[in-house]
């Protein structure tokens, strides 16, 4: 079976080396243009090219696929490269380009999408971070029919995976790569011998992982202490929630929420307790245990180790005004 793959960050990645692994021919990898990034903002290659490099796979980088879109030229082009590539089937995985009809229609078996939750929950650019900072229990990989809409094709194959109590997006993010990649290879399998059965997304249930902004990683303090926790989670690593204590930008890796209660008169954002363990810091209802700091630039520290380097008392208030570095 020949396979066009589309996918761009460390997610799509893992699916792809899956795939390879399996024996599956890959002709043609599409991924996102190059982006700036680090300190030096120098362009940088997806986890996907530089894999897809590595193999000799030949790869196309178009920064739209639409036709009668801002860059028609990309579109064009691509278009002869997949025409091409005479693929049975697309996979898709975190590309991050809206996929036209046309595209859709290629493949014989159209295009088949590794989705990173239990839809039609969290249908949307970040279903990881968007259900651990929900709470739920469980999330889970789809293997999805696209379609023109936003995540709501036919289910194909689903499984599910519980969240831990104390998993982050880096974490859970592992975890769903790895069961994707072997729920698409399992998908094929199944393709090539007409055994998939389409499954429509039921119309209850659903919910939308918008994408995640950097200022919704300042802690409001006036929020419930697991509120604050599961954000902390689900912000690790990006954008990484943060706090300021004067000018200083804190940034916060990781933290637990503790069984004691919050004194009636102390104020939320208010250091009630440090110790090796820990910043101990008040919520609307109780406290939180930070365990894992960073200053804007420096390293991320144990909490022990950042004490030694920053000073932070019992009765200093974190201040929510200024935002991050």
């Amino acid at each position: 079976m020949r396979i066009i793959f589309a996918g761009t960050p460390e997610f799509a990645r893992v699916a792809l080396a899956q795939l390879l692994a399996a024996g599956f021919e890959v002709p043609l990898v599409l991924t996102q243009p190059d982006r700036p990034a680090g300190r030096g903002m120098k362009l940088q290659a997806s986890s996907v090219k530089q894999w897809a490099l590595a193999h000799n796979i030949p790869l196309a980088q178009p920064r739209s696929l639409r036709l009668d879109g801002k860059f028609p030229q990309d579109a064009a082009a691509a278009r002869e490269a997949i025409l091409a590539a005479q693929a049975d089937v697309m996979v898709v995985a975190a590309y991050g380009l809206i996929l036209p009809q046309w595209v859709l229609d290629v493949p014989r078996l159209g295009c088949l999408n590794i989705h990173a939750s239990l839809l039609p929950r969290w249908r949307g650019a970040a279903p990881i971070h968007r259900a651990i900072e929900a709470g739920d229990a469980q999330t889970g990989v789809t293997i999805m029919q696209m379609d023109a809409g936003l995540d709501t094709g036919d289910m194909l194959l689903v499984e599910k995976l519980p969240v831990m109590p104390q998993d982050s997006t880096e974490s859970l993010h592992d975890k769903l790569a790895a069961l994707g990649g072997r729920m698409i290879v399992e998908a094929l399998e199944m393709a090539a011998c007409g055994g998939l059965k389409p499954v429509p997304q039921p119309p209850e249930g659903v919910t939308y992982a918008h994408k995640i902004e950097k200022h919704e990683a300042l802690v409001d303090w006036s929020q419930d202490a697991d509120v604050i926790a599961r954000r902390i989670r689900a912000f690790n690593p990006f954008p990484v929630t943060f706090s300021t204590l004067g000018s200083e930008a804190i940034k916060f890796h990781e933290a637990r929420v503790l069984l004691e209660s919050r004194p009636a008169d102390a104020l939320p954002g208010q250091v009630l307790a440090v110790s090796e363990q820990g910043v101990d810091v008040c919520a609307a209802d109780g406290l939180i245990r930070i365990m894992r700091l960073q200053k804007a630039g420096g390293k991320v520290l144990a909490a022990a180790d950042f004490l030694r380097g920053f000073e932070i008392r019992p009765g200093m208030v974190f201040n929510q005004a200024a935002t991050a570095a």
